[in-house]
Formats: structure tokens, sequence, C-alpha cells
């Protein structure tokens, strides 16, 4: 009885790169969770960092918003000064 080459070949060229590529990822996955379980030292300095964000993004709101209040007051007033438009002759407004 004869057994064809390609009954080894074949499990042989997908079977052992699906394993190394298996082994990988699965010593990788090893690797992120045992970083995740350890202390976190740099929580504190990372929350100080985060308050300043922060504290920064909300006076920059506010200093858009008044800065948006004198641009409607601004508008405001040139509209109030602006003399009213003159119709050539012979156009009657509608």
């Amino acid at each position: 009885m004869f057994i064809p080459v390609e009954a080894f070949v074949i499990p042989i060229v997908f079977g052992i790169p699906g394993a190394v590529i298996s082994m990988k990822m699965w010593f990788s996955h090893k690797e992120k969770m045992a970083g995740l379980g350890g202390p976190k030292t740099g929580t504190a300095l990372l929350d100080a960092r985060l308050a300043r964000v922060e504290q920064a993004v909300e006076s920059i709101a506010i200093e858009m918003e008044r800065v948006s209040e004198g641009q409607r007051f601004v508008t405001k007033l040139l509209i109030d000064r602006a003399p009213p438009a003159q119709l050539p002759p012979g156009q009657q407004a509608k």
C-alpha cells in the first residue's frame, strides 16, 4: 500500500506555520496580560496631568465664550450704526 507524498507535505506546509503563529500570539497575549496585572506606579502622575489638561480645556472654553460674546456685541453695534440701504431710483421695496 502506497501513501502519497501530498498526505505528509500539505499538513507540514500549513501545520508548522500555523502552529508557530498560534504560539507567537499566545505568548504575546500572556506578556500583555502580565503587564496589566502589575502595580500602578505611574497613575498618580497621569491623573495629575489629566486634571491639568481638563482645567486648561475648561479655561479655553470660557475664553472662547467671551470672544464670541464680544463678537456678537460688535456685530450688533455695527448693524445699529450702519445707514439704511438706499434703493436705486425707480425701484420700490417689496
